[in-house]
């Protein structure tokens, strides 16, 4: 069986193409990429068809996660009924997700950080306006958020 997760942000240029990334990488080397499908959206078209910003692109590339060939697309309709998983970057952009799926929705759609109760934050920051080391806190929050997360999936009970 096949898990199908969707990450969303604003843009889909800092946020959620991180998270992909970040969660592609743990999947990979747990040899169980071929068990999901893994995309990225953000709730605006703002930046549709643009790869992620380039401050994210560095800070993954110095940890050995290339998200350079990925592009920014917006949330549409189908997603809620193709993907299992909706995981939503911070609460205003949960709203919104929220009411476009209104109440046929297939997908469970969460805040991601709330996969870690040991967070000290449920939302994820957006580093857009900030400076490199935001993008940092940003792919340590999506480490520690694609652990939980994954441990849930494999074992839903615990």
């Amino acid at each position: 069986m096949v898990t199908r997760v969707l990450f969303i942000c604003l843009g889909n240029i800092c946020r959620s193409p991180i998270a992909e990334g970040v969660f592609r990488a743990l999947i990979q080397e747990r040899g169980i990429d071929d068990q999901f499908v893994v995309d990225s959206a953000g709730t605006a078209g703002y930046h549709v068809g643009e790869g992620p910003d380039e401050r994210a692109v560095r800070a993954l590339k110095g940890r050995k996660v290339d998200i350079s060939d990925l592009r920014a697309r917006q949330l549409q309709s189908s997603d809620f009924d193709e993907f299992d998983y909706i995981l939503v970057a911070d609460r205003q952009n949960l709203k919104d997700v929220q009411t476009l799926a209104g109440d046929n929705c297939h997908a469970e759609v969460r805040l991601f950080l709330s996969y870690d109760p040991e967070s000290k934050v449920d939302e994820i920051p957006d580093p857009y306006y900030g400076g490199s080391e935001g993008f940092e806190t940003v792919i340590d929050l999506c480490k520690a958020a694609s652990e939980k997360f994954l441990q849930h999936i494999q074992n839903p009970a615990k």
